[in-house]
Protein backbone atom coordinates (compact mmCIF):
# COMPACT_ATOMS: atom_id res chain seq x y z
CA UNK A 1 0.00 0.00 0.00
CA UNK A 2 1.50 3.08 -1.24
CA UNK A 3 1.16 5.73 2.01
CA UNK A 4 2.88 9.56 2.42
CA UNK A 5 2.64 10.81 6.02
CA UNK A 6 3.50 14.49 6.45
CA UNK A 7 4.78 16.25 9.64
CA UNK A 8 6.80 19.54 11.07
CA UNK A 9 3.96 21.40 10.61
CA UNK A 10 2.88 24.25 13.75
CA UNK A 11 2.69 27.66 13.88
CA UNK A 12 6.00 29.62 14.03
CA UNK A 13 6.40 33.63 13.99
CA UNK A 14 7.33 35.48 10.56
CA UNK A 15 10.97 35.05 9.85
CA UNK A 16 11.11 31.93 11.74
CA UNK A 17 11.78 28.32 10.43
CA UNK A 18 9.95 25.06 10.05
CA UNK A 19 10.78 21.96 8.16
CA UNK A 20 8.68 19.48 6.32
CA UNK A 21 8.75 15.68 6.04
CA UNK A 22 7.29 13.45 3.49
CA UNK A 23 7.53 9.82 5.16
CA UNK A 24 7.00 7.47 2.35
CA UNK A 25 6.42 3.17 1.66
CA UNK A 26 4.93 1.35 -0.53
CA UNK A 27 6.64 1.85 -3.75
CA UNK A 28 10.23 2.18 -5.62
CA UNK A 29 10.75 5.41 -3.88
CA UNK A 30 13.87 6.84 -6.48
CA UNK A 31 11.60 5.95 -8.96
CA UNK A 32 9.76 8.68 -8.70
CA UNK A 33 10.04 12.72 -8.40
CA UNK A 34 7.63 13.61 -5.22
CA UNK A 35 6.14 17.15 -4.67
CA UNK A 36 4.97 19.64 -2.34
CA UNK A 37 2.25 21.75 -2.53
CA UNK A 38 0.34 24.14 -0.53
CA UNK A 39 -3.09 25.03 -0.29
CA UNK A 40 -4.24 28.00 1.61
CA UNK A 41 -7.93 29.04 3.06
CA UNK A 42 -10.51 29.71 0.07
CA UNK A 43 -7.30 29.38 -2.62
CA UNK A 44 -6.59 25.89 -4.87
CA UNK A 45 -4.14 23.76 -4.50
CA UNK A 46 -0.54 24.92 -5.89
CA UNK A 47 3.10 23.57 -6.49
CA UNK A 48 5.84 24.51 -4.35
CA UNK A 49 9.01 22.49 -4.80
CA UNK A 50 9.61 19.05 -6.03
CA UNK A 51 13.01 16.62 -6.07
CA UNK A 52 13.73 14.01 -8.41
CA UNK A 53 14.63 11.48 -6.14
CA UNK A 54 16.95 9.46 -8.10
CA UNK A 55 19.16 12.56 -9.76
CA UNK A 56 18.36 14.75 -7.06
CA UNK A 57 17.32 17.86 -9.57
CA UNK A 58 15.33 20.20 -8.16
CA UNK A 59 12.47 22.74 -9.00
CA UNK A 60 11.07 26.10 -7.22
CA UNK A 61 7.94 28.05 -7.80
CA UNK A 62 9.18 31.86 -7.33
CA UNK A 63 7.18 32.14 -4.09
CA UNK A 64 9.66 29.62 -2.50
CA UNK A 65 12.87 29.66 -5.11
CA UNK A 66 15.08 31.98 -2.28
CA UNK A 67 13.68 30.43 0.54
CA UNK A 68 12.65 27.15 0.60
CA UNK A 69 15.12 23.90 -0.15
CA UNK A 70 13.87 20.69 -0.67
CA UNK A 71 15.86 17.46 -0.31
CA UNK A 72 15.79 13.67 0.07
CA UNK A 73 17.49 10.77 2.07
CA UNK A 74 16.53 8.17 0.00
CA UNK A 75 17.82 5.62 2.87
CA UNK A 76 14.47 6.68 4.45
CA UNK A 77 12.51 7.12 1.38
CA UNK A 78 11.38 10.37 3.15
CA UNK A 79 11.89 13.89 1.22
CA UNK A 80 12.18 17.35 3.43
CA UNK A 81 10.93 20.78 2.86
CA UNK A 82 13.00 23.14 4.54
CA UNK A 83 11.32 26.63 4.87
CA UNK A 84 13.17 29.76 6.17
CA UNK A 85 12.32 33.34 6.28
CA UNK A 86 8.46 32.63 6.54
CA UNK A 87 5.55 35.09 5.80
CA UNK A 88 2.26 35.40 7.04
CA UNK A 89 0.96 34.39 2.93
CA UNK A 90 2.97 31.11 3.59
CA UNK A 91 0.51 29.73 5.90
CA UNK A 92 -1.39 26.66 4.35
CA UNK A 93 -1.63 22.91 5.16
CA UNK A 94 0.99 21.26 2.64
CA UNK A 95 1.38 18.42 0.63
CA UNK A 96 3.47 15.75 -0.39
CA UNK A 97 2.56 13.37 -3.44
CA UNK A 98 4.50 10.89 -5.65
CA UNK A 99 4.74 13.20 -9.31
CA UNK A 100 2.11 12.12 -11.94
CA UNK A 101 0.70 9.98 -10.04
CA UNK A 102 -2.90 10.67 -7.79
CA UNK A 103 -0.80 9.67 -4.04
CA UNK A 104 -0.91 12.04 -1.73
CA UNK A 105 -0.44 12.34 1.92
CA UNK A 106 -3.01 13.94 4.46
CA UNK A 107 -1.18 17.08 4.76
CA UNK A 108 0.59 19.26 7.66
CA UNK A 109 -0.25 22.88 8.71
CA UNK A 110 1.72 25.65 9.01
CA UNK A 111 0.61 28.68 10.64
CA UNK A 112 2.92 31.77 10.08
CA UNK A 113 1.77 34.29 12.81
CA UNK A 114 3.09 38.50 11.67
Amino acid sequence: EVQLVESGGGLVQAGGSLRLSCATSGFTFDNYAIGWFRQAPGKERQGVSCINTKDGSTHYTDSARSRFTISSDNAKNTVYLQMNSLKPEDTAVYYCRISGTNYWGQGTQVTVSS
